[in-house]
């Protein structure tokens, strides 16, 4: 993918800390401490380290996840992911190399829980964006 088909970037060299919600797909490749709520594909560069809870339709991994991951669709783990704490999602891909420390949820429990999640999650994102839109601070 090129830069141009993400929604947003946050590149290496940066910190991010606090809630992130979005549409379409992002790429993180620095430190995120915090929340992130997507009904999107959200990507964890090699040099991303991510600390919190991940509601999301589809997971990539490259780099370094702790916490919780819900997602509703599927998460793939590449070579060089590190993922330790909850994983929930209904399908997994998970090559050679990539390591998962935790708990892992699959099936139509997963499936079920997560796409909850999820729905939940966008409601909140588009609430919030449309106070943004009106002006109003939350």
């Amino acid at each position: 993918m090129a830069k141009d088909d993400f929604t947003a970037f946050l590149g290496s060299g940066t910190e991010y800390q606090g809630q992130l919600n979005f549409k379409g797909t992002v790429r993180i490749d620095c430190r995120f401490i915090g929340n992130i709520t997507s009904d999107g594909k959200l990507i964890l560069g090699k040099e991303a380290l991510l600390e919190g809870t991940v509601t999301v339709k589809e997971l990539v991994v490259h780099g370094t996840l702790t916490g919780e991951a819900f997602v509703a669709s599927r998460a793939i783990l590449h070579q060089n992911a590190k993922v330790s704490g909850t994983l929930s999602s209904p399908a997994l891909i998970m090559e050679e190399g990539a390591l998962l420390q935790g708990q892992l949820i699959m099936g139509q429990e997963a499936a079920r829980n997560n796409q909850a999640a999820t729905a939940l999650a966008v409601a909140q994102t588009e609430h919030s964006m449309s106070l943004l839109d009106a002006g109003v601070k939350q």
